[in-house]
């Protein structure tokens, strides 16, 4: 599957920035590729950058959902592009999409930057929400303000209403824009870990970001980070939980950028 890519580089591509790999920019669970707009625009001053709309999110097809099928369709889409092989960043589920393809196939993974994510499996009420979007029944007219009250009862978190507001198709006839069926059809398998085979690792540079106040990156995931992914590091965000590149996206920024501009 040919995933939808929103590219972007710099004006003025001299020798120096065309021979760096490209940065691909991996959302999490109902995200799509502009919600990471402002980390592209600033690393495309330097990089040639591309967001990628996961299947079933943003602009991609719809279809059945697990990582080694999310890895192919990256890596089938960043063949097309000529952009391998790649720094992947990627935040929740695109982060396991970015560690499945780097220990599934190293030699196309440049370097890796993984937000808030550990390879295992994780949860925390991701299904749930899936139900709560699946409840919400669309009139025949919306207005942004009135997708926004529509969604209040079933998801009273301003931050993640405003991240699902981006995914309703409004005006006449509105409704969700994303595969949420499929999406909720396929949540054990994005709750969990791919099988991957003993001896697997990603020996290249690899950098964890975990938001101080979020359940996700734990220290009993440590060992196993260490063993799939020998050269990484781990850099804590202070004041910000799962959605660490909106709660503090300066010091986000700030990470990746010196991690990218290193490797």
């Amino acid at each position: 599957m040919l995933l939808n890519v929103i590219a972007r580089g710099p004006e003025d591509v001299s020798d120096a920035s065309s021979a760096r790999p490209p940065i691909v920019l991996l959302h999490g669970l109902f995200g799509r590729a502009r919600n990471l707009g402002f980390f592209q625009r600033r690393l495309a001053r330097t990089r040639r950058t591309l967001a990628i709309d996961l299947r079933n999110h943003g602009d991609s097809p719809h279809g059945p959902m697990d990582y080694n099928t999310m890895a192919g369709d990256l890596l089938d889409t960043l063949a097309h592009h000529a952009a391998l092989p790649a720094t992947l960043v990627g935040h929740s589920m695109g982060g396991k999409v970015a560690m499945t393809l780097a220990l599934t196939r190293p030699g196309m993974v440049h370097s890796l930057v993984v937000a808030d994510i550990p390879p295992a499996r994780t949860g925390h009420g991701q299904f749930s929400l899936g139900e709560q979007m699946l409840r919400v029944r669309f009139p025949h007219y919306l207005n942004r303000a009135e997708a926004d009250a529509l969604l209040l009862p079933e998801i009273p978190n301003a931050d993640v209403r405003a991240l699902m507001l981006q995914n309703i198709r409004l005006g006449e006839n509105p409704g969700w824009v994303i595969g949420l069926k499929e999406i909720v059809g396929s949540m054990t398998n994005i709750e969990s870990w791919p099988y991957i085979p003993e001896g697997y690792t990603y020996p290249g540079p690899t950098l964890f970001l975990a938001g101080g106040n979020s359940p996700y990156i734990r220290r009993e995931h440590y060992g196993v980070m260490r063993r799939l992914f020998p050269n990484y590091h781990l850099e804590l965000i202070e004041h910000a939980g799962h959605w660490l590149h909106v709660e503090n996206p300066t010091r986000f920024a700030t990470l990746v950028e010196d991690f990218t501009n290193r490797y």
